[in-house]
């Protein structure tokens, strides 16, 4: 048990998101097992049937960021813990957008860090409510930065030479959300230059574009709130409208 106790204490220091399941109800009561987001596992119930239910369990926690209560096996009850560090909202761009959809992020439990190359945009007298400020080109910071599950990248500057350096370099990591703000029609020419940079159609189809939930948003603080209202959908792994890029294809392949 102390081992384990280290094992956890060690990834809760490194913020690596990891699940203690703990048996609260049935036997052996009071057993425990860790198991971390990329599929590593300490430690045993017991059983091959219960550790592997316990894993599957786990990892649906991990995934939609919240402990709870969770049945194994009849008669069997396990208290899954998860500890993992909180989402992280990258918002491209410190336009007006950004600085209300920085404020929601923080109300929303997300640390929030705000990326732009120019220094007058992205400054603590716009952004005094978010974690971290970095004046660098898009492209360069994502590429710096730790990016998995729990990173939403929202790209906001709408402009190409901003943007689509940023597109590239979210989408050849495991952001859980990419979206770019852009007409319809913005998104869709975006769309030819990306493919020309060598972006696959997989990669591509990731993109939430236009970005947000379409709820007739006008002004930037509206905008916000709708990216915002998005996010939590992808977060929640709700469904939703078929991204801009698969619906084209679609379209086009039905005629």
């Amino acid at each position: 048990m102390a081992a384990l106790v280290d094992v956890l204490r060690r990834a809760i220091e490194a913020e690596e998101p990891v699940a203690a399941v703990t048996i609260v109800r049935g036997e052996p009561l009071g057993q425990k097992m860790l198991v971390f987001e990329d599929g590593r596992v300490e430690g045993s119930l017991g059983a091959p049937e219960l550790d592997e239910r316990a894993i599957a369990a786990a990892r649906q926690r991990l995934a939609d960021d919240e402990s709870g209560l969770s049945p194994l096996t009849e008669g069997v009850e396990a208290f899954i813990d998860v500890f993992a560090r909180p989402p992280h909202l990258v918002l491209v761009g410190g336009v007006h957008t950004a600085i209300a959809l920085g404020h929601i992020g923080k109300l929303l439990g997300f640390r929030v860090t705000v990326v732009d190359a120019r220094e007058r945009f992205a400054s603590r007298e716009r952004f005094p409510h978010v974690d971290d400020i970095i004046i660098a080109w898009p492209d360069e910071a994502l590429n710096a930065m730790r990016i998995d599950s729990r990173t939403y990248i929202a790209i906001l500057t709408h402009d190409p030479k901003f943007d689509e350096p940023a597109l590239v370099a979210a989408l050849s990591r495991p952001a859980r959300y990419v979206g770019a703000i852009g007409s319809r029609k913005t998104s869709q020419d975006r769309i030819a230059r990306l493919k020309r940079r060598g972006l696959t159609d997989e990669q591509i189809a990731r993109i939430h574009a236009p970005i947000g939930l379409n709820i007739g948003a006008r002004t930037p603080e509206e905008i916000a709130l709708s990216i915002a209202a998005e996010i939590v959908a992808v977060r929640r792994g709700q469904s939703l409208p078929p991204l801009s890029y698969t619906a084209t294809m679609n379209r086009s392949e039905n005629g």
